[in-house]
């Protein structure tokens, strides 16, 4: 039996990053492998795209070059967004699937989430650095700032995989949860059993809030001064989805005044240049955009794309991988990961 052609280009990651060596022979076994080479890539693609049956990546694919792929199944952009970079409306009205491996992240982000809110309550990062510098604090001196998480009032700004990874994670701690999601009704929300919130009612009562949104055309900035002046003193501010969603010139000196606690996984350039005057910003607990870059998600990755091309190959639909919403996925405005 002829094999299905699949064009490999998911840069900067590579088959061995996402497939364990049996199911990079699986993969390998089921499927004919083609991958462009590093320059002249719209060539390759002019000249293989009509064999191909799916694309692992998401390159740039214009309506002219996609219609040139009548065999072709699913898009599978192995990363956690998907590119405002193709024709959309073109691959759903010739029914090619165009999918995410987002949902292997959730959980991974989510657990760090929860322990850089733990060490931000508790101060475990700022503790430790002072007994290794031989100045620590015994008993209560060492808490004067310290709080628990059990009963806080949260805010979760975007209600999608991240966010539902995450707050059940928050649940034995807390049942006060708030959600500001502009895509979701507020009777969804309400299913879920928490409370729908403005932005700004948001800002001014909790005391824990999470951006874990997408980066929209709609949501470049869409927390500055104006929204971080409202927090609350001693409040947490944890960013855990993308960094356009925040100004961070306005999030640096609203932290500069000393009475709010961030913590960062994500920065508006990566990586943060060494001499980046953030670096010495106190209050701020820096992750090097790393919550979901784990083996395991890595691998998982590689195990939801393997079985969505064998459902599609089926003319099934797919299941595992996350799928484009039409409604939605125009407004996007993610911009590729340049580190794995």
């Amino acid at each position: 039996m002829k094999k299905l052609i699949v064009i490999s280009d998911p840069f900067p990651r590579t088959l061995n990053l996402i497939f364990t060596k049996s199911k990079l022979r699986e993969l390998k076994s089921k499927y004919k492998i083609l991958t462009p080479p590093e320059k002249n890539k719209k060539k390759f693609y002019e000249k293989n795209i009509s064999s191909a049956t799916f694309i692992m990546g998401q390159p740039n694919l214009d309506r002219k070059l996609l219609s040139k792929a009548k065999k072709l199944k699913g898009i599978i952009n192995v990363e956690s967004n998907f590119m405002n970079n193709m024709d959309y409306d073109y691959c759903y009205k010739n029914k090619i699937h165009v999918l995410a491996t987002s949902p292997v992240f959730s959980l991974p982000v989510a657990e760090i989430a929860l322990g850089m809110t733990l060490s931000l309550l508790r101060n475990i990062h700022g503790a430790h650095l002072d007994f290794l510098n031989k100045k620590e604090k015994y008993g209560l001196e060492g808490n004067l700032r310290s709080s628990l998480l059990t009963d806080k009032k949260v805010g979760l700004l975007g209600f999608g995989d991240l966010a539902r990874s995450l707050y059940p994670l928050l649940l034995p701690f807390t049942k006060d949860i708030n959600v500001y999601d502009p895509w979701i009704s507020n009777k969804k929300i309400q299913k879920f059993g928490f409370k729908p919130i403005n932005l700004n009612q948001m800002f001014k009562t909790c005391e824990i809030i999470y951006v874990l949104a997408a980066v929209t055309k709609k949501n470049k900035n869409l927390i500055d001064n104006k929204l971080l002046n409202k927090m609350k003193s001693n409040s947490l501010f944890i960013l855990m989805s993308r960094a356009a969603v925040v100004n961070f010139k306005d999030l640096v000196r609203r932290v500069k005044k000393g009475d709010i606690f961030v913590a960062t996984d994500v920065f508006p350039q990566e990586p943060v240049r060494k001499n980046d005057p953030i670096r010495n910003v106190k209050n701020i607990l820096f992750s090097a955009h790393r919550a979901g870059a784990l083996e395991k998600a890595f691998f998982d990755m590689g195990n939801i794309v393997l079985k969505d091309m064998a459902l599609m190959s089926k003319n099934l639909q797919p299941k595992f991988c996350k799928k484009a919403q039409i409604k939605t996925v125009g407004l996007l405005a993610s911009k590729p990961v340049a580190i794995n």
